[in-house]
């Protein structure tokens, strides 16, 4: 089959949303499928507000409707609610295509954190943005549950995967010999953003070194305020999983996760989690034995600290990427599907909210 992946989200930035479409991609490719990525790359660019990482595409609409037209694609999935995702969306309905999408970030909190915009306003333009689609894919039951609370429809559980060759307990750094650190080691891995509430991290007291692994528009002011913590940048592949292997616990703060792709990576490297009991770890953590959730995350990494690094391996290979792409495969919609079988008025799709919901 010939499908279309549309995505604002794309290298060089480093996240897990990245990392899933690639991963989907080649996926998706060894299985036979020729599939056509159109992303920033294609396009000039400009840097997003508050993020320098982050590009985004220029008035692509001509550019994505000749490369889709171009191409000729059997199912269109349009992956991100940005610059190529409008302009894919538009393409959909303008040619009466049938298209699906997918809730990766919760967008409407990340910029609540930078910006005082009512989460109603947010979330009311991105229900209107995936009521086009034939479907939605979201990465857990809770971001389904949470979505359908806030009205949006034709949702699908698209989960996620881990690379057990790539992450593994074997051949873990020695943080004491490299970087004169001693145990226990609790680790954070992914971007360094307001938005993952790192600093509830940093903040913790305890005899455990911390360590930082990632980078961000936070990272250099981090840096400076905490000194005493490690901050190592970005690591990548064989290098990233020794670092997680060499720890003793994983900390993840973050409370506006849809799934936590580094749960995975972490526990498939053998390190339990301390988390909050919010959704991402609820869906994918299961307490007592590959973690622990509490709203006090210090005691949750002292109840971590010691859980079987077996059991956190043995969960993590229950997810593959390739059953993963198997069920995305199969939420694709195909080209005879009627574009607007959910929905009675085609006019609302393209026009957005005249007035916003008052907060």
């Amino acid at each position: 089959m010939r499908i279309a992946l549309v995505t604002d989200a794309w290298q060089p930035q480093v996240n897990g949303v990245v990392r899933t479409l690639q991963t989907t991609l080649a996926h998706l490719t060894s299985m036979g499928h020729t599939v056509l990525a159109i992303t920033p790359l294609d396009f000039r660019t400009m840097t997003c507000p508050t993020y320098p990482s982050i590009r985004l595409a220029l008035w692509p609409g001509r550019g994505v409707a000749k490369r889709l037209a171009a191409f000729q694609p059997e199912a269109i999935h349009i992956a991100t609610e940005g610059p190529l995702g409008h302009a894919a969306r538009r393409y959909c309905l303008r040619h009466r295509r049938p298209f699906t999408t997918s809730f990766h970030t919760q967008f409407p909190e990340y910029i609540r954190l930078r910006v005082p915009i009512p989460l109603r306003w947010t979330y009311g333009y991105l229900r209107w943005f995936h009521s086009a689609a034939v479907r939605t894919l979201v990465p857990t039951p809770t971001q389904r549950d949470h979505l359908l609370a806030r009205g949006f429809q034709n949702l699908h559980v698209w989960s996620r995967g881990v690379d057990l060759e790539v992450f593994n307990p074997t051949d873990p750094i020695d943080y004491a010999s490299e970087y004169a650190l001693r145990h226990p080691i609790a680790i954070y891995m992914g971007r360094v953003a307001v938005e993952k509430n790192i600093e509830a991290f940093l903040q913790l007291p305890g005899a455990h070194h911390k360590v930082v692994i990632g980078e961000g528009p936070d990272l250099l002011r981090l840096r400076a305020k905490y000194p005493r913590c490690l901050f190592l940048g970005p690591r990548y592949g064989r290098d990233l999983a020794q670092h997680l292997a060499g720890g003793d616990v994983f900390v993840f703060p973050s409370r506006t996760d849809t799934f936590g792709l580094v749960l995975l990576e972490a526990m498939a490297c053998g390190l339990p989690v301390a988390a909050y009991p919010v959704q991402g770890p609820i869906d994918v953590v299961t307490p007592g034995e590959t973690g622990f959730l509490d709203e006090d995350l210090g005691h949750a990494l002292e109840q971590a600290l010691g859980l079987s690094r077996h059991a956190c391996r043995a969960l993590a290979a229950r997810y593959s990427w390739r059953s993963c792409t198997a069920d995305f495969f199969g939420y694709l919609a195909p080209e005879n599907a009627c574009a607007t079988a959910h929905r009675t008025d085609l006019k609302h799709a393209y026009d957005p909210p005249a007035a916003l919901p008052r907060a």
